[in-house]
């Protein structure tokens, strides 16, 4: 059985695209880490995340995470709409990076990698910014903003994956499922 160990719509409806037969169970565990590289703690919360739904080798289980950083700052998701707005003000005008850490557990192989990606935001005017707070669409969103949303509107350029920016880098996850045996059944 293939297990995606997130709720994330996005994730589900990426994977269901894919042509997956899949169950989803959420993953429960600590995200709380010391870890300040961006590329190694998406890829230890990922792993936490399969981890944590992985019961038996009869199954394979995908976990993913996703962060932004800029200047040396991770953005997960914002806390409030006060973090919100200082997000995309930090955004604002300059490239960031998007990183998906994804997990793949089947018996006792464990595949974890990062995928990267550029994101060039425009230069956000303060209405812009609190437009798109009050749509509430940044809530829970890493960097607090929806590239596959309203917030493509601030994007003017990416160089890389654009579905590691969502948080399920396709090729990828697809790619790994593949060399592990595991093939979209519909």
């Amino acid at each position: 059985m293939l297990i995606l160990a997130s709720n994330s719509p996005r994730r589900k409806e990426l994977l269901d695209m894919l042509g997956y037969e899949f169950e989803i169970k959420p993953a429960d565990c600590d995200e709380s880490t010391t870890i300040t590289n961006p590329e190694l703690l998406v890829k230890e919360l990922s792993l936490r995340k399969a981890r944590a739904v992985f019961l038996n080798n009869d199954d394979t289980v995908i976990g993913s995470d996703t962060v932004v950083a800029i200047d040396g700052k991770i953005l997960g998701k914002p806390k409030d709409t006060a973090d919100a707005e200082a997000m995309l003000m930090l955004l604002s005008g300059k490239t960031h990076t998007v990183f998906t850490g994804v997990t793949i557990i089947k018996g006792k192989t464990e595949i974890t990698d990062c995928v990267a990606c550029d994101v060039e935001f425009k230069k956000l005017t303060k209405k812009e910014i609190t437009d798109y707070i009050n749509t509430n669409e940044p809530m829970d969103k890493a960097g607090a903003y929806a590239i596959q949303g309203k917030g493509s509107a601030f994007v003017k350029k990416i160089n890389g994956d654009y579905f590691a920016v969502v948080g399920f880098p396709c090729c990828y996850v697809n790619e790994t499922l593949n060399k592990l045996g595991i093939f979209p059944t519909k």
